[in-house]
């Protein structure tokens, strides 16, 4: 209990702190919601006056601040000046789609990449291992909008994946099946462009982790008393070379959930990712300041998981919490 409140507190001090440089960034950008409305001939200065009062963007920042951290105690998280409407309905329900998106993409790139990791590190300077090696090298490389438009291209020509949205006109007059295989291809795409982005991440830290632990006695010890290669890989080697690979779940978690938000944009997945956009072209701030909150938070609660596993996998961390509380 102690380990979860300590590292609760680090992340509430975190995420004010995160706060505090978005309302801090947002106000400081040049420009406001209201621009457009002042290059209109037909909207006078005092209604635009009126607006920002209503918003209450006339008044001081610290004021706005502290009201902005009560309609988020209240889950509001503000209001959207484009929609007329608070911004946590509107945000949770791209949320939703966001996290569908990354829970995906992240459980299929763990169980296509730790095997591969695996047999690419017991099958060292081997043809398999090279293959891979080279294969992971290239996704690593290639950064994700260029696979997102290529992929983009490849779809849109051959029509081989629907492209655009969540889900296609009559959805709801389908049956369950037809909408689950129509939601699938409506995913297929930006969840590949996820994969390819993160299974060589992945496989690459799985197949050092795994190597090291392979030329250790323990390892050639188990050999000798001959124990199968399939269990002497998953049930021996990969246990003990897991912790790496736990710590690096939390980082890849933040840097997936970045790169989604770069897919929804290019493939018209209605996530976090357009809303933000919208927003930003749109300078709808609180729109943004929430939006960046709620990414921080998934964030946060990735590595806050990385953490848990590592304790429930290692006895030695535990015993390291346990002497430091």
């Amino acid at each position: 209990m102690r380990f979860l409140l300590r590292r609760l507190l680090r992340a509430l001090l975190m995420l004010l702190g995160v706060s505090l440089l978005c309302f801090a960034f947002t106000q400081m950008a040049p420009g406001s919601f209201f621009d457009e409305m002042r290059l209109n001939p037909q909207i006078s200065p005092e209604t635009i006056a009126t607006l920002r009062a209503h918003y209450g963007l006339n008044r001081p920042v610290p004021i706005r601040y502290a009201h902005w951290m009560l309609s988020l105690a209240k889950g509001d998280f503000g209001y959207c000046i484009a929609y007329n409407s608070p911004v946590g309905p509107l945000l949770w329900t791209r949320a939703k789609n966001t996290l569908l998106l990354t829970a995906t993409a992240t459980i299929l790139t763990w169980l296509i990449a730790v095997p591969l990791g695996v047999w690419s590190a017991s099958s060292r300077r081997r043809l398999a291992d090279r293959f891979i090696g080279a294969s992971s090298s290239l996704m690593i490389s290639v950064p994700e909008i260029v696979v997102a438009v290529a992929l983009l291209a490849v779809a849109v020509r051959w029509r081989l994946v629907l492209v655009g949205g969540m889900v296609s006109l009559g959805f709801d007059d389908l049956s369950l099946w037809g909408k689950v295989r129509d939601l699938f291809l409506h995913m297929l795409l930006p969840i590949s462009i996820l994969l390819l982005g993160g299974i060589g991440v992945v496989e690459r830290h799985v197949r050092a982790s795994v190597s090291e632990i392979l030329d250790t006695p323990y390892m050639n010890a188990a050999r000798s008393l001959g124990i199968g290669r399939m269990r002497l890989l998953f049930r021996h080697a990969l246990p003990v070379a897991a912790n790496p690979v736990i710590s690096l779940f939390g980082f890849f978690l933040a840097g997936l959930l970045g790169a989604s938000l770069l897919v929804e944009v290019v493939t018209g997945w209605p996530g976090l990712g357009p809303l933000i956009l919208e927003a930003t072209l749109s300078r709808d701030l609180y729109v943004v300041i929430a939006a960046t909150m709620l990414s921080a938070i998934l964030m946060i609660a990735g590595n806050f998981l990385a953490d848990l596993l590592l304790i429930a996998s290692d006895p030695r961390i535990r015993d390291g919490e346990a002497h430091a509380q």
